[in-house]
C-alpha cells in the first residue's frame, strides 16, 4: 500500500511542471494562443472571393500540418464581416487573418478580438486597431509602378485623370503619395478624385471629360483598382477614348484579359502567393507568442510599430505576339515543327 501511494505521488510531482506552464510545449512563448504541435484554428476573413484562400491553406499546411482554416467571405459587406468576426471569436478562434472590407471601420472589431485574447494579422489592407502584424503588396511600389507605366504609355503631354482609392484607407493614401512623387512636375493632373467605391469611376470620368473639353483632351487615366479600371474602360469605349493609356491595380483575371485585348494598358499585379505565404507565417508566429519580424514597420493611425511584410508588385503589360519559327530547309510549313 505504501509503495503504491508513493508511486502515485511521484506521478503527481512529475505532472506539476506541465500544469504550472498552462500546458505550453517547450519553446512556446508568453502570450501564446496556439501550439504548432497540437494544431489550432486560424480564421481567414476576406472581403471577397479570390485566389487567396487555397494559397493560404497550402502555405499554412507546410508550416502547421495540424492547423485548420475557418474561412469567411464578406462579399464586400462591412456589417457581414463584423458578424463573421463575432462568430469566429464565439467559436474560440484565437488567430484572425483579416482582409478588412473597410480598414478604417475595422478598429472596433480588432479591439474586440484583442480583448477576447485573439491575435490579428491584417491582410492586404491595413486595418485600424491593435493589429499584431500586417502583410500586403508594397503600396509605395504600387504607386510608383503605376505612375511609371502611365508615363511610359502616354503619347501626348495633355492632362491625366487620377482615380484613387478611399481617402480613409491608409493603403490607398500611400499609393497616392507614391504616385504623386513620380508624376508631380512631369505631367498635368487635370482631374483627381478619391473614390469610395469603384462604381463611382464612370461618373468621375464623364465629369472630367466635360470639364477638360472633350475626350481628346485626356492623355491618360490611372485607377486605384482594376474594378474601377473595368468601369473606366467601358466608359472610354463609349466616349471614343480608345487608345488612351489606362492603368489599373490588382491583376484580376478580367483585367489581364483587357490588357491582352488592348482595352487596358497595364495593371500592377499583387503576388498573391507570396502574400498568402507571408500571412501564414505571421499567423503561426503570433499564435506562438513569438516576436515577429517583417520587411518594414508601419502605423495604422491607432497603433504604431506594426511589423509588416511588404511584397513587391509586378507590372503586367500586353505580351508581344510570338513569331512562329521558320520551317527547317526542305520541310513543309507545320511539318516537324512544334506548334505554338
Amino acid at each position: 500500500m505504501g509503495r503504491r501511494l508513493a508511486g502515485v505521488c511521484v506521478l503527481l510531482l512529475m505532472s506539476l511542471p506541465a500544469c504550472g506552464q498552462g500546458g505550453r510545449q517547450p519553446g512556446a512563448e508568453l502570450g501564446a494562443v496556439g501550439d504548432v504541435r497540437e494544431g489550432f484554428t486560424i480564421g481567414l476573413l476576406l472581403p471577397g472571393e479570390g485566389p487567396d484562400r487555397p494559397l493560404f491553406t497550402r502555405a499554412l499546411a507546410s508550416l502547421c500540418p495540424r492547423c485548420h482554416v475557418q474561412y469567411a467571405n464578406a462579399a464586400g459587406d462591412q456589417a457581414r464581416q463584423g458578424r463573421q468576426i463575432g462568430r469566429m471569436l464565439a467559436d474560440g478562434v484565437r488567430v484572425l487573418v483579416l482582409g478588412a472590407v473597410d480598414p478604417g471601420a475595422a478598429a472596433p472589431w480588432v479591439a474586440r478580438a484583442k480583448l477576447s485574447g485573439a491575435k490579428v494579422v491584417a491582410y492586404d489592407r491595413l486595418a485600424n486597431g491593435p493589429v499584431d502584424a500586417y502583410v500586403a503588396t508594397d503600396p509605395a511600389r504600387v504607386g510608383r509602378e503605376q505612375a511609371l507605366a502611365l508615363l511610359g504609355a502616354m503619347k501626348a503631354a495633355g492632362p491625366v485623370l487620377l482615380l484613387n482609392g478611399p481617402a480613409t484607407d491608409p493603403y490607398a493614401a500611400t499609393v497616392k503619395r507614391a504616385m504623386h512623387a513620380v508624376l508631380d512636375g512631369r505631367v498635368t493632373i487635370g482631374w483627381e478624385r478619391d473614390l469610395t467605391r469603384p462604381d463611382e469611376a464612370v461618373r468621375e470620368v464623364a465629369a472630367a471629360v466635360a470639364a477638360l473639353g472633350g475626350p481628346a483632351k485626356v492623355a491618360g487615366v490611372c485607377c486605384a483598382s482594376d474594378a474601377a479600371a473595368e468601369a473606366v474602360a467601358a466608359e472610354m469605349a463609349r466616349t471614343g477614348m480608345a487608345g488612351v493609356p489606362l492603368i489599373g491595380h490588382g491583376g484580376r483575371p478580367a483585367a489581364l484579359g483587357r490588357v491582352q485585348a488592348g482595352t487596358q494598358t497595364a495593371t500592377v499585379r499583387a503576388d498573391v502567393a507570396a502574400q498568402a505565404a507571408a500571412a501564414a507565417r505571421l499567423a503561426v508566429e503570433v499564435a506562438g507568442g513569438r516576436t515577429v519580424y517583417g520587411t518594414a514597420v508601419v502605423s495604422n493611425g491607432t497603433t504604431v510599430s506594426i511589423p509588416a511584410v511588404l511584397v513587391p508588385p509586378a507590372v503586367v503589360t500586353k505580351a508581344p505576339a510570338r513569331k512562329a519559327p521558320a520551317p527547317a530547309p526542305g520541310t513543309a510549313r507545320g511539318q516537324g515543327a512544334p506548334s505554338h
